[in-house]
């Protein structure tokens, strides 16, 4: 039994997912989402205000536990996850709390299936971590140089209108940002801001987007199944990313959705899950 104090939350009925807990470190409580049985799937969010593993993957948890255990995160910094004080942020933390997590549970090698931020943590893990990992799903995968968009993404603005326009950033289809997504992103939002835990991360993730980018040397020794999905219209990683990757990483594969932006895994969530489902099936063992 956790000797921490359990928090008195749960998932908005809108993502439709059971909360759990797991005490990872000291002073530091998991918050994630754990559905399906067999080999493991670690499920990494993006990054962003609002975000968090429910608002991540709501609309694909369900279908690819037909595949394998899902385990959705909140990161260190975001959702619900309680940390400690005074808790760094970065890339090297976020896979380091990705590793606790699958400490925790018992994990010995997983999948990551990683979106925006959790893709570039993917990698990350496969070049610190090679020995944990069986493969790498990303999409949009983080680290890429700042866009227009990505400068927006560092502003949050916390109200109903700056999240609207930040999730609008994400999709090609703006009927998918629907007044009651952007109802409870915000009050996830507000739960950031007040533990003052927003701006934090987002300057961390910033920070190393320049100091700590993903070593594209280092890269073309993985030798781990890996598929990349990408929107062609992705305003926030342009998909250049994923040809970039491509040239580098031999063992890759791609995807790539036109009339879809950074999202994939929800404008095309229906394609997305069957891709995906495929693309496992044909690796697990």
């Amino acid at each position: 039994m956790c000797a921490m104090e359990i928090p008195n939350y749960k998932t908005d009925p809108f993502f439709g997912l059971q909360d759990q807990w797991i005490e990872t470190a000291t002073d530091e409580l998991t918050h994630y989402h754990e559905l399906g049985t067999g080999t493991p799937l670690l499920f990494l969010h993006g990054s962003g205000t609002g975000v968090s593993a429910a608002a991540n993957w709501w609309l694909n948890l369900q279908h690819l536990s037909q595949i394998g255990h899902c385990y959705a995160i909140d990161s260190i910094g975001y959702g619900q996850t309680v940390v400690a004080d005074h808790t760094a942020y970065g890339i090297k933390q976020w896979v380091e709390h990705a590793i606790r997590f699958l400490d925790a549970k018992g994990i010995e090698k997983t999948w990551v299936i990683g979106n925006s931020l959790g893709g570039w943590l993917a990698f990350q893990m496969a070049l610190d971590y090679p020995e944990r990992l069986l493969g790498i799903i990303s999409m949009g995968t983080g680290g890429a140089k700042q866009t227009a968009a990505l400068k927006q993404h560092a502003n949050p603005e916390l109200s109903l209108a700056g999240i609207r326009k930040t999730l609008e950033m994400f999709v090609v289809d703006k009927t998918l940002i629907t007044d009651e997504l952007v109802q409870v992103r915000l009050e996830a939002a507000k739960n950031d801001y007040a533990n003052a835990r927003l701006l934090d991360v987002v300057a961390a993730r910033d920070r190393d987007r320049f100091e700590f980018p993903l070593d594209f040397e280092k890269m073309k020794q993985i030798d781990l199944p890996v598929l990349l999905i990408h929107g062609v219209q992705d305003v926030v990683i342009p998909v250049s990313r994923t040809w970039d990757i491509l040239n580098t990483v031999s063992t890759a594969d791609a995807h790539i959705f036109n009339q879809c932006g950074h999202w994939s895994q929800v404008e095309k969530s229906e394609e997305f899950n069957l891709i995906v489902s495929n693309y496992l099936n044909q690796h697990i063992s």
